[in-house]
């Protein structure tokens, strides 16, 4: 799996690229918690928009990050799934606990103005 990481501000935006299956999902976490480091992110946006698969093993990491986010709490949010990657992140109870969004900009948006109040 490909990410691709881009910084708006204080909020990292992880591109997943291909599947997040049992074989990714570890290496995923590592770096996204190193880039979170890195760049000493408040905010973790996940882009799903090319995301082909995704199985428990995708939900654990996303689930992980979540509570990794929350012990300092920080944001979180998911944008751009497609309708299956959609459909198994709601059945798993993933948008009770995580915002969805369309964009990552609207979700940066929303983050900064928390922010600011």
């Amino acid at each position: 799996m490909e990410i691709i990481f881009n910084v708006m501000g204080n909020t990292l935006i992880a591109e997943l690229l291909g599947e997040l299956d049992h074989h990714a999902a570890d290496s995923v976490r590592q770096r996204i918690d190193s880039a979170l480091d890195n760049y000493r992110a408040q905010n973790l946006v996940f882009d799903f928009n090319k995301v082909t698969f995704m199985d428990s093993s995708g939900i654990g990491m996303i689930l992980g990050r979540y509570r990794k986010m929350g012990e300092k709490d920080n944001n979180m949010a998911i944008v751009g799934c497609s309708k299956p990657i959609r459909n198994i992140l709601n059945m798993a109870g993933v948008f009770s606990i995580i915002d969805y969004y369309n964009t990552a900009e609207e979700a940066v948006e929303v983050f900064d103005r928390k922010e600011v109040s």
